[in-house]
């Protein structure tokens, strides 16, 4: 996606925030813990995302082309989010315009900085940008409805003999403002970007924001998860997978339990390993 913003764009006079250097703390938005706004698997998805729960309402569309943005190409909103969060608490402006090199946000998030690591960066932000989310959440009347894309729009630099000198993307206000208006953010843990498995991410996310540092931790019921989660799988699949996520205890900071209710049916427990593990089933 080369080439100047629009004039719309320009017109505006979006500030521009450049990217700030050195390592910092990994800030999540709370949103985007709790709820689907990501595909779980690493195939392409193109059957939409939609989620109702109570008042909250959802729908995540992606096109042919790219399919929905999933939860690894979050990584580069995670890095936007600490990047946001850090400039603000050091007194610095900041703004929705951003500007860095993809050696910055690659190496943040974990990832190598070989060319097919770049390649992979742009078809992330090609999916972040083509994603379209509806949504109610934090709109002062529930009725009303708020659509963006994870990335309003982003482009490559170069200088006048063609070498790259970076990225510039446009985040949309619905993120800005859930991460420095609201200050809606939890730190988490840097070892997540090691997570290889879509629903271990999902579920770290999910109990970074719903256990937090709580001695008895969080428990859902498996359907109520699979609900949540967004995901296409069965739900007899999904349980399988839940109950080897459990078993592989791979998630930074949290013990998980499976636990056997009364009627039959299954739950997962997250408990903060400073704590004595909640007994369960684990298997």
């Amino acid at each position: 996606m080369g080439g100047d913003f629009p004039t719309g764009d320009r017109q505006m006079q979006l500030d521009l925030f450049v990217a700030l250097p050195g390592d910092m703390a990994v800030r999540d938005q709370q949103d985007l813990m709790a709820h689907p706004f990501f595909s779980l698997a690493k195939t392409k998805r193109t059957e939409p995302i939609d989620y109702a729960a109570g008042d909250t309402r959802i729908r995540v569309e992606g096109t042919v082309e790219h399919g929905i943005a999933t939860i690894w190409d979050a990584d580069v909103l995670i890095w936007a989010a600490s990047q946001l969060v850090e400039a603000r608490d050091a007194g610095l402006r900041t703004a929705r315009l951003l500007s860095a090199t993809p050696h910055q946000i690659l190496t943040f998030t974990g990832r190598g900085t070989s060319l097919r690591d770049y390649q992979r960066l742009r078809a992330a932000l090609d999916r972040l940008q083509a994603t379209t989310v509806v949504t109610n959440l934090r709109q002062p009347d529930l009725r009303r409805r708020h659509r963006f894309s994870w990335i309003n729009e982003w482009k490559e630099r170069t200088d006048a003999a063609g070498r790259p000198l970076g990225l510039e993307l446009i985040l949309p206000d619905w993120f800005y403002q859930g991460v420095l208006a609201d200050a809606f953010v939890l730190t988490i843990e840097r070892d997540y970007f090691g997570l290889t498995g879509g629903i271990e991410r999902w579920l770290y996310r999910l109990a970074r924001k719903h256990a937090g540092r709580q001695a008895e931790g969080w428990a859902f019921d498996f359907r109520h998860l699979h609900a949540k989660s967004g995901s296409l799988a069965r739900f007899a699949n999904f349980a399988i997978d839940l109950r080897t996520v459990a078993r592989r205890q791979r998630l930074p900071g949290y013990r998980l339990a499976v636990e056997r209710r009364p009627d039959g049916g299954e739950r997962l427990r997250f408990a903060p390993q400073t704590y004595p593990q909640t007994r369960g089933i684990n298997r």
